[in-house]
């Protein structure tokens, strides 16, 4: 679910926040943020101001580092491109092999284990048994920037140095890995050249097609319900999750108001075998939640043909099942917090 914070509040008839917008809550399957915000949306008449409560935001999620551990924050700020809480922005740093394409746990189940923490100016990536990393959040300008693939479109990074890349690659033991980090000023990526639902401007760094993704706490206990081994939220890797709703209530939802931040819902997030890795072990299954989703949530439509993940950095997949995860992305910055209980609002 897709939102371009500028134009929204004049769609709906409300004035344009003078200040950081802050969310406090999610959905399941959309893309959204902030903690205990109440979610609203519009109803379905031709009385566009009309909001109706949906749920509240229970969790919000940034992914410092793609496919490494998230960290579970109280407040954050939603930009343009993605969540971000201080230092901390959401997928800003990205692993990739020696030809410039991204490496995800699809590929390295075992980057699920890593975990980060943020002091100051300092990321800090630990792993068991092995030397914790500490990395300037401001990568050294002298470093280099590499062209990087992810899903098949170019993005920049600025590599993170010598002593990045070997503990990255003494940590998997697999082949040679660098780190690179993205920089506001450097090369995004368009969504747009992979999906024409994202509008021409939207910009993302390294997330898979948008800045945010939203998932519900009752579709996930009913996909559970079906399930003999239970999945965590963390299989999913939302960025905001909304509690208060029915199971997949967020299918409905065009559009979502959680505090004075407005987003629109792009698509349906097709999920892939990355769901199938236990973010506890690092091992992947390879069948389930996969084969559950498959039986139940599979849609044929041609919006779910998404970058595929066979192969780091290329590939298409075609039809995948999905756990109703609505895609958003915003063009407005703005910001989350639980400290009131705000509505989260769609339509």
């Amino acid at each position: 679910m897709g939102a371009a914070g500028s134009w929204a509040p004049r769609r709906l008839g409300l004035p344009a926040p003078s200040r950081p917008a802050w969310l406090a809550g999610a959905a399941l399957g959309l893309a959204a943020a902030a903690l205990g915000t109440v979610a609203w949306r519009r109803a379905r008449s031709r009385r566009r101001g009309r909001l109706r409560q949906v749920g509240t935001v229970a969790q919000l999620w940034i992914y410092p580092v793609k496919s490494c551990k998230g960290v579970r924050v109280s407040a954050a700020e939603c930009t343009a491109l993605g969540l971000r809480c201080g230092h901390l922005r959401d997928r800003f740093w990205l692993v990739i092999n020696e030809k410039g394409n991204m490496v995800t746990a699809r590929q390295e189940p075992r980057l699920v284990l890593i975990s980060l923490t943020c002091e100051g100016d300092v990321l800090t990536l630990s792993a068991a048994y092995t030397k914790d990393l500490l990395l300037p959040i401001k990568t050294p300008t002298t470093n280099a920037v590499y062209k990087c693939r992810v899903h098949g479109l170019e993005v920049e990074g600025r590599d993170c140095g010598e002593a990045a890349a070997q503990w990255i690659t003494s940590f998997l033991k697999t082949q040679p890995y660098r780190l690179v980090h993205f920089e506001p000023h450097l090369r995004p990526r368009y969504p747009h050249q992979m999906m024409d639902v994202f509008q021409p401007t939207d910009q993302i760094a390294y997330a898979d097609a948008s800045p945010f993704l939203v998932l519900s706490e009752a579709s996930l206990a009913d996909l559970n319900s079906r399930l003999e081994k239970k999945v965590k939220m963390t299989n999913f890797r939302p960025s905001i999750v909304i509690s208060g709703c029915d199971a997949y209530a967020e299918d409905s939802w065009d559009e979502i108001l959680i505090g004075d931040v407005i987003l629109k819902r792009v698509m349906a997030c097709s999920r892939c075998i990355l769901t199938t890795v236990d973010p506890d072990t690092g091992v992947m299954s390879g069948k389930e939640p996969l084969e559950t989703l498959k039986s139940v949530r599979t849609k044929r439509n041609p919006v779910l043909l998404l970058p595929g993940a066979t192969e780091a950095g290329g590939g298409r997949r075609s039809q995948e099942p999905w756990l109703c995860c609505p895609l958003l992305s915003s063009s407005a910055d703005g910001g989350v917090r639980p400290s009131e209980r705000r509505r989260l609002s769609s339509v």
